[in-house]
């Protein structure tokens, strides 16, 4: 059994975790749940070592014998794993390097490479996995290196096996085949912890349920003996009656106009990736941008962004003045900004703080002689953290130390600065909670019904029919369909994202 008593944890001007109490039975599928900020992420690195004892209060017991890791290792030597929802992976070394990196097996001194491959072979079939440990991580998919993650932690031996946010990137067979696994670890006595905002998965899958709020434990209760609804309210302290807010915008006239759009592969000669796309979006419009994973959603956006492929052909327009899109200053010059789907790999810069990031992008409106002014810029930024009700204590403190909801606004905020025309929002509410989400959405709703043009991709289909006044799908680089709010199901936007009609 694992138990974690009375935790508290500090940062500068945070009270991060107040005297948390987490208790997991050996063999159980434990979910842990809780707004962002709620403290999740920080109990389960002073679990894995990452904060050493001497950074936090309380006490770590794995069946009734206390433990005080001070780093990765020693919590590892005590049986548990933790994989991130960015994953470890040495994207340049094959398969079994990566399984046995810093655990390597060795004989007379040197690595044992045919005991290496074949003792990866083995884990990589318990996690389901038909591939040559000789093959380059960098060669496979998202779903797989999951998996590749969790065949590392059965080669270190653990009894323990911790998931932040496993299927935030995966696709829905790749997701199930995940949940089917850890049923399987579970039969064979594994003990998991279950990090989602995913409720339908945490529903499917976990034997009891943990929830944070402000970092403090709010209760552990039976997955039996909880509804999804009565779960958020209880993770975000009220009810929440809507998962959408009201919409007020009215669309009016084509602020952004794509023509005949083909963009060929930068990685594939000659293959077009994005094939003849036509479309338009509106001011005052929220237009939804469907798709599987692989369809070219994001591709489309980089490409207009000039950041992605080789055009072939096709135009862009603002409100009828052409568009350059030889790079993404032209672009960006011309009242089009977008939001990354990678808010802490290319969004964000996590170890300045919340004026700097903020201002990062409109440095050129604030700059007059090569001298940037800062009376200017600390009060828009000001402004904006007023508007998107950013929680922060300070302009002056790190974004890394924000919750992943405040670092979206943040992203937004920077955006915003730059006062674009058309919003461009990739994955808006990836890695976030229902309550932060339900703030991005209000953001959105009130950008749009300001007359501002959002586009959003989204890999949710409830949030593509939610805030969405039309809906764009893609199927393998092509425009399949379009649907207005009215004509919008799950089922039409599958159909044709699948190919069909």
């Amino acid at each position: 059994m694992l138990e974690m008593r009375n935790i508290r944890k500090e940062f500068p001007g945070v009270v991060a975790l107040d005297n948390v109490d987490f208790a997991v039975l050996p063999g159980e599928i434990h979910a842990l749940v809780g707004e962002n900020g709620a403290g999740k992420s920080t109990l389960m690195k002073i679990l894995s070592g990452v904060y050493p004892k001497s950074s936090y209060e309380g006490h770590i017991l794995i069946n009734g014998e206390t433990k005080q890791f001070q780093s990765i290792k020693d919590s590892e030597k005590a049986g548990i794993a933790v994989i991130y929802q960015e994953l470890a992976l040495i994207k340049y070394m094959n398969v079994s390097e990566n399984i046995f990196l810093g655990n390597e097996l060795a004989k007379n001194g040197l690595i044992d490479w045919d005991e290496t491959h074949l003792r990866a072979s083995e884990v990589l079939d318990e996690v389901g996995l038909k591939i040559n440990p000789s093959t380059t991580v960098i060669n496979l998919g998202i779903g797989t290196q999951q998996m590749i993650e969790i065949a590392k932690a059965i080669a270190k031996k653990a009894q323990i096996l911790v998931l932040d946010e496993p299927t935030s990137a995966l696709t829905e067979t790749e997701i199930g085949n995940l949940l089917e696994l850890l049923r399987s670890f579970k039969s064979k006595g594994m003990t998991c912890i279950f990090i989602s905002h995913k409720l339908k998965e945490v529903f499917a899958v976990a034997d009891r349920i943990t929830v944070l709020v402000d970092g403090k434990t709010a209760g552990t209760f039976k997955t039996e003996d909880l509804s999804e609804s009565r779960l958020i309210s209880l993770m975000v302290g009220r009810e929440l009656t809507q998962r959408f807010p009201p919409k007020h915008n009215t669309p009016g006239e084509i602020a952004l106009e794509v023509s005949n759009w083909s963009v060929l592969d930068p990685e594939i000669p000659d293959k077009v990736a994005l094939d003849n796309i036509s479309f338009v979006s509106r001011k005052g419009e929220i237009l939804g941008i469907s798709g599987l994973m692989g369809a070219g959603r994001t591709e489309l956006i980089l490409s207009i962004m000039g950041t992605w492929g080789r055009r072939v052909s096709g135009d862009v327009r603002l409100f009828g003045s052409p568009v350059s899109v030889r790079s993404p200053s032209d672009v960006i010059s011309a009242g089009i900004s977008y939001l990354t789907e990678d808010r802490k790999g290319s969004g964000l810069v996590l170890i300045k703080d919340v004026k700097e990031n903020m201002a990062l992008a409109s440095l050129k409106k604030r700059t007059l002689g090569g001298l940037i002014d800062c009376d200017s810029e600390l009060i828009a930024v000001e402004d904006m953290v007023e508007a998107l009700r950013i929680k922060t204590p300070s302009l002056e403190q790190l974004v890394q130390n924000l919750s992943g909801g405040n670092q979206q606004k943040v992203a937004i905020g920077k955006w915003l600065l730059t006062e674009p025309k058309v919003l461009i929002l990739d994955e808006p509410t990836r890695g976030i909670d229902v309550g932060a989400k339900y703030e991005i959405y209000v953001i959105m709703n009130r950008l749009a019904a300001e007359g501002m043009s959002i586009i959003m991709i989204s890999s949710e289909l409830p949030e593509i029919l939610g805030m969405s006044d039309r809906i764009l799908v893609l199927s393998d680089g092509r425009l399949a369909g379009e649907l207005t709010r009215e004509q919008a199901t799950q089922e039409k936007v599958m159909t044709l994202a699948t190919g069909g009609k």
